[in-house]
């Protein structure tokens, strides 16, 4: 399993001299199984570059995009993503049965009027919302499982496996507020436990978490008390406030080092970065 990170930034992109090593673009992941099958998390600004490189592949056309859920960080690339455009790509928009129509509206209305000039029904590619669970038979070397997140409207993290090595992205999800349909604390470290890489959500400090709570996202605290208790391998933060500079997330990761080096764990911690490539053999 190879993962490749192309957008790690929340709320918006944010382009510019002090996002240069994190990154500015929203999220998405792109997750290669072992024969090179392509499946994309979530089509935030970084699907465009993503987008641009599937262009340039020789080899198969067939691909799967599967959406945590539709707030608009999180949608905002799929109209610039290039092969939606070409007739020989096969999109397979992969998700839980009860959301499928629910994906297919939001992709939709991405291209509607008078917010984009080409509609969702002059795109070429063969779109196919038919895909039966997370994955679909293309997928089939690599194992995905479902939580709900606790995030307002709601929304789904994926737990991929493949060869015995497992990677979680639990992206907006706000674990000091439990939302409609989201769950406890401690069932997501049940979720968690023993993986082998964590991308959590972690956008606020504990000040400015006293004036967000409710908004659907985690503190660096939470996130880390999280990761400590499944006792994951890798710890990345993820979906980074639109304000955080690269300074700040380099001084927030050596905090937590240290809250981790004080509880006895050696886990090794860090910041998501765009660019960002992990192979998990």
């Amino acid at each position: 399993m190879k993962i490749t990170v192309w957008g790690c930034r929340g709320t918006l992109p944010t382009p510019g001299a002090h996002t240069l090593k994190y990154g500015g673009n929203t999220t998405c992941l792109e997750i290669r199984n072992k024969c090179g099958f392509p499946t994309i998390v979530d089509a935030g600004s970084g699907l465009r570059n993503l987008g641009k490189k599937i262009l340039q592949e020789n080899g198969s056309n067939e691909l799967c995009l599967m959406l945590t859920h539709s707030h608009w960080d999180h949608l905002m690339g799929f109209p610039f993503f290039m092969p939606a455009y070409f007739s020989r790509f096969k999109i397979n928009v992969c998700g839980i049965q009860s959301a499928r129509n629910y994906m297919c509206q939001s992709l939709a209305r991405q291209l509607e009027a008078p917010y984009f000039p080409v509609d969702f029904e002059q795109l070429k590619a063969q779109f196919n919302f038919g895909c039966s669970g997370p994955g679909c038979g293309s997928c089939r070397h690599m194992k995905i499982e479902t939580v709900p997140l606790s995030h307002p409207n709601g929304g789904y993290g994926f737990k991929f496996t493949e060869a015995g090595k497992s990677f979680v992205l639990l992206t907006d999800n706000e674990l000091g507020y439990q939302h409609p349909g989201g769950l406890l604390p401690y069932e997501y470290v049940d979720f968690c436990r023993g993986v082998d890489v964590l991308f959590h959500d972690a956008q606020y400090t504990d000040s400015e978490y006293e004036k967000t709570r409710t908004w659907g996202h985690s503190t660096y605290a939470q996130a880390l008390k999280l990761a400590l208790d499944a006792k994951v391998k890798r710890f990345g933060i993820f979906h980074h406030d639109p304000d955080r500079t690269d300074d700040d997330l380099d001084r927030i990761v050596g905090e937590l080092r240290q809250q981790a080096a004080e509880a006895g764990s050696n886990l090794d911690i860090f910041a998501v970065f765009e660019g960002m490539t992990i192979e998990l053999e």
